[in-house]
This record gives C-alpha cells, sequence and structure tokens, in this order.
C-alpha cells in the first residue's frame, strides 16, 4: 500500500481562501451586524473589529438523501373546527418565553454561530459600493505609482521570470538549423549502407567509408549543444505610469455655542467615518480640516476633532474660507473638489442667504459634490431652507440630509457616498 505524505510547511494564511469563500457566503448576515455596529460605537472605536452572529438555522448544509420511492396512498383526517383560511389561537398556558417552569431532560437546540473579523474586513464590509461622486482625472503630471504590465518576450532578465516554453521552443529552432543539413546527409548514408549491406555485402571498402562518414556526422550532430545562453527567454515586465485623479475634501463643522456636545459628537463620528473612507480608498486625496462659529479657521486634524473652542454662529465664514483655500491651493482644472458640512442649522438670519449666495456663485460651480449635514430633532431653520434653493440648481453636485440619532449616521452616509451607476 502506498502513503502519500504532505511535509509542506503550513503557512500563516493557509485559511485565507476558506475564510473569504465563507466572508461571501454569509455577506448579507455581516453586512447588517457591520450597520449595526457602527450606529452603535464610539468616535475612539470606529475602525476595530467585530464580533458577528449567525443563528444556527442559516448555517445548515443541504443534504441529499433517497426518497421513499414507489407509489404511496397517504390518508388525511379531516376537522370539524378550522376552514382554510382560519386563523388559529395561541394555546393556553405556554409559550410565554418568561424562562419560567422547570428544566426539561428532553429535547435540543444550537447556540448562534459567533465568530470574528478583522480591522480590515470591518472597513471592507462598511464602505463596500462607495465612492467620491463626479471623480474625473483632471491632471496627470507629476504621479508617482507605477503599474507592472507584461511587455512580451526578452532576451535578457532575471532567472526567476524565464519563459521555458519559449526557451525550449528557441533550442529546438536552433538545433534544427545548426544540424538541418547534417541529418539530411546522415539519413541518406544510412539508407545507402542499408543498400550496400542488402545488394553488395562483399564490398567492404564502400561499407567501411560509408561507416566512417556517419560517425563523422554523428558527431557534428552531437556537438549541437541542446541548451545554449542565446536560447534563452525571459518574460517582459515594465513599468507603466498609474495616472490618479487629485482630489481634496473639505470638512467644514459648526463648533458655535448652539451646538451641544452630543451634537458635536455625532458630527465628528460622521467626520471620523469619513476620513476613514478618503483614507482607505483613495491614495491622492488631501483633507482641509474647517471648524468655525462667529469666524472660520483652518486646523489640524487633532484639533478639528478634539478643540473645545466655541461661540456664536456665522456660517457663511466657513464658506468663505473654503473659498479663499481652493483659490489659492486648489486650481479647480487640476483638483478634484469635494466639500462636506455639518451643522445644527442655528445661524444669524442675515446670513443664510449670504451662504447661499456664495455657493451658488463661487463655490458650487467648481465642485465635484457638496454634502450637508443638518443635526437637529428640531424643525429646520432658515439655512435648511437656504440650503433647499442650492439643491435646486444643482441637483447632482449638492445633497443635504438630517441627522437626529447616531443611529442615522452610517445609512445617511451610506446615501450621500452610494456608488452611482453610470449610462
Amino acid at each position: 500500500m502506498s502513503y502519500v505524505i504532505d511535509r509542506r510547511l503550513n503557512g500563516k494564511n493557509k485559511s485565507t481562501v476558506n475564510r473569504q469563500r465563507f466572508l461571501r457566503r454569509y455577506r448579507e448576515h455581516i453586512k447588517k451586524a457591520v450597520e449595526e455596529a457602527v450606529s452603535h460605537r464610539s468616535i475612539t472605536d470606529m475602525e476595530h473589529g467585530e464580533q458577528i452572529s449567525i443563528p444556527g438555522r442559516d448555517i445548515d448544509e443541504p443534504v441529499l438523501h433517497h426518497g421513499q420511492g414507489g407509489r404511496q396512498t397517504t390518508v388525511h383526517p379531516g376537522n370539524k373546527e378550522f376552514s382554510a383560511g382560519d386563523r388559529i389561537p395561541r394555546p393556553q398556558g405556554g409559550g410565554g418565553g418568561q424562562g419560567s417552569g422547570k428544566a426539561s431532560n428532553s429535547g435540543e437546540g444550537m447556540d448562534e454561530f459567533v465568530f470574528q473579523i478583522t480591522q480590515e474586513e470591518f472597513l471592507d464590509f462598511m464602505f463596500e459600493d462607495l465612492e467620491l461622486p463626479n471623480l474625473v482625472k483632471r491632471h496627470l503630471t507629476g504621479t508617482d505609482t507605477y503599474k507592472t504590465v507584461r511587455a512580451g518576450i526578452s532576451s535578457e532578465g532575471n532567472p526567476s521570470r524565464i519563459n521555458i516554453v519559449r526557451t525550449l521552443r528557441s533550442a529546438h529552432a536552433r538545433r534544427i538549423a545548426l544540424s538541418g543539413s547534417s541529418r539530411a546527409k546522415l539519413k541518406l548514408a544510412q539508407a545507402e549502407l542499408e543498400r550496400l549491406k542488402r545488394e553488395e555485402p562483399d564490398n567492404f571498402g564502400d561499407i567501411q567509408a560509408i561507416e566512417e562518414e556517419i560517425s563523422k556526422l554523428h558527431a557534428r550532430i552531437n556537438r549541437v549543444p541542446f541548451l545554449d545562453t542565446f536560447d534563452l527567454k525571459y518574460n517582459l515586465l515594465v513599468k507603466h505610469p498609474n495616472p490618479s485623479s487629485k482630489a481634496v475634501m473639505f470638512c467644514l463643522m459648526d463648533v458655535s455655542g448652539s451646538m451641544t456636545q452630543a451634537t458635536k459628537d455625532i458630527a465628528k463620528r460622521f467626520f471620523i467615518l469619513l476620513y476613514l473612507f478618503l483614507k482607505r480608498n483613495y491614495d491622492k486625496i488631501e483633507v482641509v480640516f474647517i471648524r468655525h462659529h462667529t469666524s472660520a479657521r483652518e486646523v489640524d486634524e487633532e484639533e478639528f476633532f478634539y478643540s473645545r473652542e466655541t461661540g456664536g454662529t456665522i456660517v457663511s465664514s466657513a464658506l468663505k474660507l473654503m473659498q479663499e483655500v481652493m483659490a489659492e491651493r486648489y486650481p479647480v482644472n487640476e483638483w478634484n473638489i469635494y466639500a462636506a458640512q455639518a451643522s445644527d442649522g442655528d445661524n444669524w438670519n442675515d446670513d443664510s442667504p449670504v451662504c447661499r449666495d456664495i455657493l451658488i456663485n463661487q463655490i458650487m460651480p467648481f465642485v465635484q459634490y457638496f454634502t450637508y449635514v443638518e443635526i437637529t430633532p428640531r424643525e429646520h431653520q432658515a439655512l435648511w431652507y437656504e440650503y433647499q434653493q442650492v439643491c435646486d440648481a444643482f441637483a447632482d453636485t449638492f445633497a443635504q440630509q438630517q441627522l437626529v440619532t447616531a443611529g442615522d449616521i452610517y445609512p445617511v452616509f451610506r446615501e450621500l457616498f452610494q456608488r452611482r451607476l453610470t449610462a
């Protein structure tokens, strides 16, 4: 009996294929669990993995078995109480589901199947089918990313890239070219030798001469090497520039006194989700953070999320600063410009029309997409209705949504950045 022993070393990712197949199979369960997790997570816990539970009934495998076969006759008894379509009442005194009662020594069940997904898998499911709308390639110079592509066959290269089939084909062609005439003469000489041995067996002189010629031809053919360095062929790989679009995202957050701590926390969670999405999905992208109350100021990431500065509310100050930064650092012929604004909608009334005019005349004609998120459970104020006019004028590039609780963040985020089908 023969035994086959697999002595290959087990890599640390030996189950990767099986895991990916499992994630694809239970994608709907995992996506639902990820959506629920995002809605309940804190700011510092947004990008960690998650524990997923799948009901035991959903992991059963299909089973093939033989039926009873033959012709079966079954008689079903009727009833005197119910007709088709009647609703059957719940039995009295049982099935309350409160856990009270005595233990039983019969019956069996199955717990939910629980497993852990990694941070990478969690983010993949969280940002699946999302993208920045209207992204186009504008300025392609100065790119520093390259893509390795096949470029045919070369006579020089790395030994690890040798093309065995093309190498053997070249060696065979060389041997045919160098020894073709000798093989033809050898074939004729062998035929002549057989004729002499058959018709003139006593002609030793001619037979010996032909045998010597055949020996020389064999030696000449054998001197042609089976493989020569000239025959070696390699797969040629070249690096092609990989043009990437340059994009900038402006994050405008209201930190005025009307923004409660709970409202600011929802705004920060929205922007953290946006920041994770941008950094994970796009290489060539810059983020500009702007905080505002009565005045606006460009800040870094740390100050944007953790500064405690507050004051009154003039939303137009942030829009004016954004327009200035656009004109100074981000030419519209080179950059894809995006913006996301979060506020509670409370603004100085005389300032809301100013915000509308700035957007319509100085910002919206030059941006790819602008989103406004209003975080409030109350009725909308003047700023919302002024922004509706902007939305009517730029329906394809302007969107506004309302957030009431932290549970609304992820659904609204997916709606704002859902991948659009191209015609």
